[in-house]
Order: structure tokens, then C-alpha cells, then sequence
């Protein structure tokens, strides 16, 4: 090959690799800009947004924001939609509509659409796409399109310290316990206890917590073993590599 052939080969590569990169920078300049916190609002308006509280950019629909009330430390994940109403510019009153307590999480294109009362207790994580509705269609009449009918609403409450797993949808009227595990999938409507694990389409109990007994049926894996006090993050990972086991003093 000519040599003029090969230095232009290698600049055409160093042109694309150079490209690349500030794509990259500038994507992240994107992101870490359009991110929305109590201090960087943007656009939008919330009833309450707390402290350390962060939607990640892009964001999905959000819409009857002033109803809207997020508490401190949520992660809100890219394209996850918030809505508070059937649509915008509604008045909805004086209260809450959507209330997330401190610490929730929501994963990458979940869903949260509260036509009325919605609450997701503290500390509840939801992978991603994930979807909370307090509004289910109608279909009474068998001669109307099923779209064109007036919804039925129930109010939605999740307890703090749940699980929810991807995929996972969450029917109105739903109320869920305090640290309830949802599966991946699972289709969620009516009550479900504290301490219980659900799952399937309609999900039904599957574990529960027993006082006495412990959960039940019993667990098949053995509890996760407490990471020993003074460990650092650079020790935690290094416990991934064969062979490595640090100890609190790193020896």
C-alpha cells in the first residue's frame, strides 16, 4: 500500500476517534445540564422537590407538576414519566397528587401516572419500566370504543422500603405493605401484607414473612454475608479478582 494511502488511513482514524470523544463530553455536558434538582428546576414547577433529588436528562413526560411532591434523595431515571391529572392544565385542588417519599428510586422508562391519589412510601426502589397507574380504562359498554369511555380511578399506595421488580405493573387500587418485593413482570392489584414477595399475572403471594418461622416457604439461598466493618470501596472490588480476600486493614 502507498504510504500516503496508509498516513491518510491513520488520520481518517485519529479524525473518528477524536469524534467520537466529544460526542461523548458533550452528551455528558447535556445530561449533567438538562438534570433536574431543587436547584436547577428548569421548566419545571414541583409542589415539592427535596433536597439531593435528581431526574435524570432526557426526561419523559411530566406533566400537573404543581401536584407533584418529591422528597429528598430520589433518583428519577432517564425517560421516566410523572404525571399528575388526565392531562395538563388541569386544577386538581389544594393536595398532592403524586407524592414520592425520601430516597425513592425510579429506573429508566418507568412510568407514574396518577389521575388521583398515587404514594410511594421512602426508601421503595422500581427497576426499570415499571408502571404505577391510578387509572384503569373502562369497557361497560360493549358497543363503544374501549378508548372513548370515562376511566375508572382508584388511589394507589405503595409502603416504604418495597422492591419493584422490571417490567412490573401496578394496577389502581393497589396497596402495598411495607418492603414488599414485586417480581419482574408482575401485575399487581388489591392488597398485599407486609414482609410478602409476589409475583405473576395477576400476582399472587409467594413468601411471606413469619415471625416465629421466618420466611415461608424458605429461603433457598443462604443470607448475604454482612460486609465487615472498615472494608473500603477499592477492598470491595477487589474481592471481584480470584484470589483476593482484604480485610479491614487492607492486609
Amino acid at each position: 500500500m502507498p504510504k500516503n494511502r496508509n498516513t491518510f488511513s491513520s488520520l481518517a482514524a485519529w479524525r473518528r476517534r477524536a469524534l467520537s470523544r466529544a460526542v461523548h463530553r458533550g452528551w455528558r455536558w447535556v445530561q449533567e445540564s438538562g438534570a433536574v434538582t431543587a436547584e436547577h428546576p428548569g421548566r419545571l414547577r414541583f409542589g415539592r422537590i427535596g433536597a439531593g433529588t435528581r431526574l435524570a436528562f432526557p426526561q419523559g413526560t411530566v406533566f400537573g407538576e404543581s401536584w407533584i411532591e418529591l422528597g429528598s434523595h430520589c433518583v428519577i431515571g432517564e425517560q421516566v414519566t410523572l404525571t399528575a391529572g388526565l392531562m395538563p392544565d388541569l386544577d386538581l385542588g389544594s393536595e398532592p397528587i403524586l407524592t414520592l417519599g425520601d430516597g425513592v428510586v425510579l429506573g429508566r422508562g418507568s412510568h407514574v401516572v396518577a389521575d388521583t391519589t398515587v404514594t410511594i412510601g421512602p426508601d421503595t426502589y422500581c427497576g426499570p419500566y415499571v408502571y404505577i397507574t391510578s387509572t384503569n380504562h373502562s369497557y361497560d359498554d360493549p358497543h363503544e370504543p374501549v378508548g372513548r369511555q370515562w376511566p375508572r380511578m382508584e388511589p394507589v399506595a405503595i409502603g416504604p422500603g418495597c422492591w419493584i421488580g422490571t417490567g412490573a405493573v401496578i394496577l389502581p387500587g393497589a396497596t402495598l405493605g411495607r418492603n414488599v418485593v414485586v417480581a419482574a413482570g408482575a401485575v399487581v392489584r388489591g392488597e398485599v401484607p407486609d414482609h410478602a414477595v409476589v409475583a405473576g399475572a395477576p400476582a399472587r403471594v409467594v413468601r411471606s414473612w413469619d415471625p416465629e418461622k421466618g420466611w415461608q416457604p424458605p429461603l433457598r439461598t443462604p443470607a448475604p454475608v454482612p460486609i465487615p466493618s472498615g472494608v473500603t470501596p477499592e477492598q470491595l472490588l477487589a474481592l471481584a479478582e480470584p484470589g483476593e480476600t482484604p480485610g479491614p486493614s487492607g492486609d
